[in-house]
């Protein structure tokens, strides 16, 4: 009796955690417009033993265990609802993957230490920011959507740029909560915010767009940048 429970406790979970992938994919795809897929996922509990779990794909020694596109490849990602709906029905538990750039959300990323001083500095620094999503190794700023010559300018343009960061622009991908991969559980450290501006006449504030608000790629780096170099010793405060 207590092992029919417990599968059966096992299974509503399954399906409360497929839900809300599903959900969080149907709203980045058909409320804010954000291209998603299915990432590739881990393997099922228990296949890996004391190893723990691994990625779905074939390859053993996969440096980013369910955190990557494999069927369908990244050039699969759509905001169509009947799609999405259609991927996470047959794997729910699959992650969800934001396609960045193009129309859709980009994105700097630094190893979860250094995100977590970077978010106190931005912030002693009145920097407003967009959604942060945290994994257990790296957390990642969502920026709008910027160009790789817009990028290459900006990048040429600093003396110095710390190397722990990461860009995802066009053509990459990133993981969004509430989904699991082989580090952990990927979470929002900032949830997705929304613009508000000031009603007609200059009465209450309105809702002024669907999709969150994102900061401008050059803000976040210059502020990055520059908390970086603040440290009273000269070193970094993004070191890690």
């Amino acid at each position: 009796m207590r092992e029919i429970l417990g599968r059966r406790r096992r299974m509503r979970f399954g399906r409360r955690g497929g839900t809300a992938r599903l959900d969080a994919a149907l709203t980045c795809a058909t409320a804010w417009q954000w291209p998603v897929l299915p990432g590739v996922g881990l393997q099922p509990a228990g296949s890996r033993g004391e190893r723990g779990r691994g990625c779905a794909c074939p390859d053993p020694e996969c440096a980013v265990p369910g955190a990557h596109p494999f069927d369908p490849g990244l050039l699969a990602a759509t905001t169509d609802a009947r799609m999405v709906r259609w991927w996470w029905t047959n794997r729910p538990a699959a992650p969800v993957l934001l396609a960045t750039g193009g129309r859709a959300p980009c994105a700097l990323s630094l190893p979860a230490v250094a995100g977590a001083r970077a978010l106190t500095e931005l912030d002693r620094m009145g920097m407003r920011l967009g959604p942060v999503v945290a994994t257990p190794t790296r957390w990642s700023l969502l920026v709008a959507p910027y160009t790789l010559e817009r990028l290459g300018e900006l990048l040429h343009a600093q003396d110095w740029v710390p190397s722990s960061l990461r860009f995802h622009g066009e053509g990459g991908y990133l993981v969004l909560p509430p989904s699991e991969i082989g580090t952990g559980q990927v979470r929002w450290e900032r949830a997705p915010d929304r613009d508000f501006r000031p009603g007609p006449g200059g009465g209450a504030p309105v809702r002024a767009v669907a999709s969150p608000w994102l900061p401008d790629v050059g803000a976040v780096l210059d502020a990055l940048v520059q908390a970086s170099n603040s440290a009273p010793d000269g070193g970094s405060r993004l070191a890690y």
